[in-house]
């Protein structure tokens, strides 16, 4: 079903991202998918993003994202975000804390009117470090 590049990015965040819903994963990630995020290395394809949507929902659980603003040109959009969870499990070399820790972040989408192709995410990864009492030089999750 053809679906605005915004509407992809609506339910990419809110019926995947936020509840962990793999199969939502399967309808609207091409299967060349390419996910590059800040906190961790490319993914590609449905499973690949799955594999990493499964860490970061386990070490932070209640794990969110929220659009705070969208832009969409053609088959693209720009999303400033906001991410936060409650750490519960090894983030960053960092045993769980129980604290919950947020971040922004920017998003660059790529969208066939169907799927998205690609996604690539900026996220202020210092401001989580600080939050767990990382080590600013320690790598992703």
């Amino acid at each position: 079903m053809q679906q605005s590049p915004a509407r992809l990015v609506e339910r990419f965040y809110y019926d995947l991202w936020n509840t962990g819903n793999e199969t939502v994963a399967w309808e609207i990630l091409h299967p060349d998918f390419r996910f590059r995020a800040s906190l961790g290395p490319e993914k590609i394809g449905p499973e690949g993003f799955i594999e990493y949507m499964r860490l970061i929902h386990t070490a932070l659980s209640g794990y969110r994202c929220t659009i705070l603003e969208m832009l969409e040109s053609g088959d693209r959009v720009a999303a400033r975000l906001r991410f936060g969870g409650v750490h519960r499990a090894i983030f960053f070399g960092v045993p769980p804390t129980g604290r919950e820790i947020v971040w922004s972040g920017a998003a660059f989408f790529r969208t066939t009117g169907r799927q998205i192709v690609s996604l690539w995410v900026l996220g202020d990864v210092d401001a989580v470090k600080r939050q767990l009492g990382a080590a600013l030089t320690s790598t992703g999750p």
